[in-house]
Order: C-alpha cells, then structure tokens, then sequence
C-alpha cells in the first residue's frame, strides 16, 4: 500500500451491490478500503488524503465492518455480551475493536445481559422447562453475572417449572409400576437440573393426579 508514504487521490467510490450501505473506496485507480457509505460521501473523486487520513478511514472501516458483524449475530436471537465477544474473537477482530463495538451496542441497547437472561429462562420455561442448577449453568456458559442470574432465578417457581416438564412425559410411563414411574420421572427431572425437593413433590404430585383421572395408568405391584 504505496499510499501510507504518499499523498494518495481518491479516484473512485462505488457504492457495494450486496450492501448498499458500504462503499468501496478507490486510491489512485486501486481498490483501497471498505467504508460506511455515509463517511464516504464526504469524500470526492480528485479529492487527496493525507498517510494520517488514510489510515483513520481504514480504522473506522473496520470498526463498521465489525459493529456490522455483531448486528448480523444478534439479528437470529438474543445474546449476551460475552456471546458476542467470542464471537467477534472467532472471527479476529481486535480487541480494541471489540471493546468499542461492545461500548456501541450497550448505547444503543442492542445487547443487555439483564434482557437476555430474562429471555433465556423465559425461553427454557416455554419450551424446556429446566431447573435453577442446570439454568445457572447455562448462563454462566453465556458469561452473565452470577448477581443477575441469582434475581432472575429468585423469581422462578422450580416446582410448578419441574411439573410441566414431568407432565410432558407421562404419556411415555403408562404401565409403568408406581415406583417405576417415580424412578423414571426423578432420573428426567435430574438430568434437566431440577432439586431433590422438587423432584419428590412432583412425583407424588402427578403420581396422585394420575390415579384419580386413569384408573388402569399404573402397573400394580406389591413394590409400590
């Protein structure tokens, strides 16, 4: 690049076909640096920079280009800031970048942890209904603080979210014996991270219902 030692001449903007708001900027007749359309349009063919004027284009072409990068993560869901920071690592962005295009999103709320926690456990309780030891895990895997994860967990009711996960499943224990049943239902209720407490109220809780809506659910055993 010739021009860092030079006063180069812009010779040509043309605006991206894929992404009408970037432009491709044109230093004496080669193709130089991507910038954000609306700092391009200062610029005019014939118009000299300076080496200093260069290089501050080029800067604030590639802070767009990441800030860009993370608006197209978070267009699919929701994520944390730690989620954008890895992936803005994967994708070898500068740190110095990243800590600037974090700053720009926390300003203009396109990333807030306290949010989207609030949306992850909605989520999980909607679609996966999950207990606080397995969903402190997952947020802490998403970098949010254990203070926020520890608000939004207090709000939480484990054992109504342990029933409707149990009582997803019931159709799959028909004939079991009581004690099969409580067995099966306890090892689910484990693995999605449900307490022990939960787990013992919410066993006998459907093991009870079930008995009064089918009579003939239940294997009987001289175990139970």
């Amino acid at each position: 690049m010739y021009w860092m030692d030079v006063m180069p001449v812009v010779t040509a903007i043309e605006v991206h076909q894929r992404d009408k708001e970037r432009a491709k900027l044109y230093l004496d007749d080669e193709y130089a640096i991507d910038l954000p359309l609306m700092q391009a349009a200062r610029l005019s063919p014939g118009q000299q920079l300076t080496p200093t004027e260069v290089a501050e284009l080029s800067a604030a072409g590639a802070l767009q280009a990441a800030f860009d990068q993370a608006v197209h993560f978070l267009a699919y869901r929701p994520r944390s800031i730690e989620e954008v920071r890895r992936h803005l690592v994967k994708k070898e962005v500068p740190a110095s970048h990243i800590a600037a295009v974090i700053e720009r999103l926390l300003q203009r709320g396109y990333v807030d942890d306290v949010e989207f926690a609030r949306y992850w456990v909605a989520n999980r309780e909607r679609f996966k209904p999950m207990g606080s030891r397995a969903l402190r895990y997952e947020l802490r895997q998403k970098g949010v603080d254990d203070e926020i994860i520890d608000g939004l967990l207090a709000e939480v009711d484990e054992e109504e979210s342990a029933y409707r996960a149990a009582q997803a499943r019931t159709s799959r224990y028909r004939g079991f014996t009581r004690q099969a049943f409580r067995q099966k239902l306890g090892a689910l209720l484990r693995r999605r991270g449900f307490s022990e407490s939960a787990i013992s109220d919410v066993a006998l809780r459907l093991q009870a219902e079930l008995e009064l809506s089918d009579t003939g659910y239940f294997l009987s055993s001289d175990d139970d």
